[in-house]
């Protein structure tokens, strides 16, 4: 997990991810450097935008908590129902 995090931070920083740079914040973070893990990350993240990742990650966050807001007004309105109009 330290390897993406540590991409996480280089792009917020708006630094390249860069096998140096990964191996630079991997090290200063106390963990051992995996020569190979840092490689693979960098490599899987040549093509990835990480920006639309995490806005499709809000997106969806944003919808399931829609869901559960009128998730929660049909059940009020049933427990409303059983309550007063005695189905």
């Amino acid at each position: 997990m330290e390897y993406v995090y540590a991409a996480l931070m280089l792009h917020k920083l708006k630094k390249e991810i860069t096998e140096e740079n990964v191996t630079s914040i991997v090290k200063a973070s106390g963990a051992e450097v995996n020569e190979a893990k840092v490689k693979s990350l960098v490599a899987s993240l040549a093509d990835v935008n990480i920006e639309d990742g995490q806005e499709r990650r809000e997106e969806g966050q944003s919808s399931r908590r829609q869901e559960r807001r009128s998730s929660n007004g049909r059940t009020f309105i049933l427990i409303w129902l059983i309550l007063y109009h005695q189905f």
